[in-house]
């Protein structure tokens, strides 16, 4: 599955797109609101600026993936791999990050500190 197919079956009413193989997939600005990746694979994916509040990235490998200016309000990364991944000017209001595992390499935007979000560092 590439970019232009999620967006043209997003586009015509479906939403959950569920242990999907999407590695290094590119929605640069991609208008997603609400969509389910549950249990994807999303390593190295370009999400950069997407708009996914109230997506479900829950258990969803995203290690390497871009996520810079990614608004992720209100979206559930619960138990979701971010090692390695950008998340600079990332919108993450009401983000549910629990037990969301990260390393040194992730990048997160300065003062966030994933203590408070319950994320487990690896």
């Amino acid at each position: 599955m590439n970019a232009e197919e999620i967006k043209r079956r997003y586009a015509a009413g479906e939403r959950y797109f569920l242990s999907a193989h999407l590695e290094g997939i590119k929605l640069i600005n991609a208008n997603l609101p609400g969509i389910s990746f549950w249990g994807s694979n999303l390593s190295g994916a370009n999400l950069a600026k997407a708009k996914l509040w109230g997506a479900n990235l829950s258990s969803c490998n995203l290690a390497k993936a871009n996520l810079t200016r990614t608004n992720l309000s209100g979206a559930n990364l619960s138990e979701a791999n971010l090692r390695g991944a950008r998340l600079h000017y990332t919108k993450l209001y009401g983000a549910n990050l629990n037990r969301a595992c990260y390393d040194d390499s992730t990048k997160f935007s300065q003062g966030f500190d994933p203590a408070i979000h319950n994320m487990r560092k690896m």
